[in-house]
């Protein structure tokens, strides 16, 4: 995307932003009144948080007592850690739906608290002295379903972030060049070729720790190409930094 093109998309998006804001302060997920947040406090205790002890420290899947489950050991992706905030259940998957296919984009600021949240719990849990990130780098969207939906989810998130933990945002370098077929719509191994190639990083990225930030992480392959382009373009480490993850609990 040009900077040109970037800057209309940037007052498009604060424009919507300002429209959300004159919305009520109803709970956007059961409709009641709560003053001055978008969610009440019942629905905000019933967002699904998911244990940081249970879960693989590189895709955060569930593993016993947090350590690198078998998928990853026996096929590394070219990430090395995931933070996710949310378990991709109710009532997380309607907030997430309302954001991202409702345009809600005031709740992009509390996925990205939660997300700030998750990863002071992970470094308490795993990591006494975390891994410095230098980078975010928003999951970019093809130019095409940009242009459909009008912005990006994950940039979203990504600058109030930023913001919190001051860090640097990049959301021009890493590019999706594939306009790929919705991952919902297909098992894993198809996945894998969906994505292959869909993503190119043209900055020197050399020696710099990145965070890639998005809303919902499910297999994870879309997240593994976009580190695979990052590594090319020299990253020395790659996480992930998303509000939910879809994983099964009951493993």
């Amino acid at each position: 995307m040009s900077n040109s093109q970037s800057a209309i998309f940037d007052i498009r998006t604060k424009m919507m932003h300002a429209l959300s804001g004159l919305i009520g302060q109803d709970c956007v997920l059961c409709g009641v009144d709560c003053h001055d947040g978008l969610l009440c406090a019942e629905c905000a205790a019933e967002l699904p948080r998911l244990p940081a002890l249970q879960l693989c420290p590189q895709c955060a899947a569930p593993s016993p007592a947090g350590a690198v489950c078998g998928r990853c050991l026996s096929h590394p992706p070219h990430y090395e850690r995931t933070i996710a905030a949310w378990h991709y259940a109710y009532p997380a998957d309607r907030l997430l739906q309302s954001f991202k296919y409702g345009a809600r984009l005031a709740l992009a600021g509390l996925c990205a608290d939660h997300i700030a949240d998750a990863g002071a719990l992970h470094a308490d849990a795993f990591r006494p002295d975390p891994v410095r990130i230098d980078l975010l780098v928003a999951l970019p969207l093809h130019p095409r379903r940009l242009r459909e939906r009008g912005f990006n989810q994950a940039v979203e998130i990504a600058r109030p972030l930023a913001r919190r933990l001051g860090l640097r945002l990049d959301s021009l370098s890493l590019t999706r060049v594939r306009n790929t077929a919705a991952q919902a719509d297909l098992p894993h191994p198809a996945r894998i070729k969906n994505v292959r190639g869909a993503f190119a990083c043209e900055r020197n990225l050399s020696g710099l720790r990145i965070a890639v930030v998005d809303d919902v992480m499910t297999t994870g392959a879309t997240l593994d190409e976009a580190a695979r382009a990052l590594k090319r373009a020299g990253a020395a480490h790659v996480e992930n930094w998303v509000a939910a993850r879809t994983v099964d609990l009951r493993r």
